[in-house]
């Protein structure tokens, strides 16, 4: 595809994220990969919302320019560079701060529940990774240990980043995680959030592989299991575990006559 054209639908897409409140000012970057060695990325400190395709950048995948610009590219390139390097499938990367999924990093939660067959079908479970300092080597190696078998990720503290083999489809996941973030903040204000049966998931898990969204390793590959296909926590999180008063002066008591 000409490049202008893929400069436009960058444009293009930036300015959906800012319209939809997923960035404001100069936050977020966008990128596509155009050949092996070759990406077209939005500008650093440009505002999402008013750039124009002649202010794309044009840079290798260590984010050297491969054209001259007025612009640099964005000091978050080496997560794109991660994710290309890790996902040799993935052509597309999109970065915001999209609220109910950002606050969803803040509080430290995972988008890990069954809670609509659609995510399940596209997305599966979200992790959260660990914080990392934004353009540093902390964040790439956060996210890194998930790129595998997720395609979109929740970073703690920081935003939201989705990925995929199209511009069109990577802005899709984002919306998509904003959405059930948005959702799943709602159910839980109510009071109560349901999840699919376990036993319905199975058949979610094989209309996705049928339709060639997720490989069948995923199934156990991802961070946060959904229908009883949990696999450990990559990101060295502890499960929290609640007691009553009781239930604690019983287990301690229970410990006390076992040492003894």
């Amino acid at each position: 595809m000409d490049e202008r054209i893929i400069k436009e639908q960058i444009v293009d897409t930036a300015r959906r994220c800012y319209e939809r409140g997923h960035i404001v000012a100069g936050d977020g970057n966008i990128s596509v990969r155009v050949a092996p060695n070759r990406c077209i990325a939005t500008p650093s400190a440009v505002s999402k919302g008013w750039m124009k395709p002649e202010m794309m950048v044009v840079v290798d995948l260590d984010g050297n320019p491969l054209e001259s610009s007025d612009y640099k590219v964005s000091s978050e390139w080496p997560m794109h560079r991660t994710i290309y390097k890790h996902r040799p499938d993935i052509n597309a990367v999109v970065h915001c701060h999209p609220p109910y999924a950002t606050g969803f990093a803040v509080a430290g939660l995972s988008l890990d529940k069954a809670i609509l067959s659609e995510v399940v079908l596209t997305l599966g479970c979200v992790p959260l990774t660990n914080y990392g300092t934004p353009s540093t080597r902390e964040l790439t190696d956060a996210i890194e240990p998930f790129l595998e078998f997720h395609d979109a990720l929740l970073m703690a503290n920081h935003g939201a980043v989705a990925y995929a083999d199209t511009l069109e489809k990577a802005f899709n996941k984002l919306e998509t995680l904003e959405h059930t973030c948005k959702i799943s903040a709602i159910a839980r204000s109510l009071g109560k959030e349901n999840t699919i049966p376990d036993r319905a998931i199975p058949k979610l898990f094989e209309i996705r592989e049928r339709a060639g969204v997720m490989p069948m390793e995923a199934r156990t590959g991802q961070a946060c299991g959904m229908g009883g296909a949990a696999s450990p926590q990559q990101n060295g999180s502890a499960e929290t575990i609640t007691l009553t008063r009781e239930e604690l002066v019983e287990l301690l008591s229970q410990t006390a006559r076992l040492i003894n």
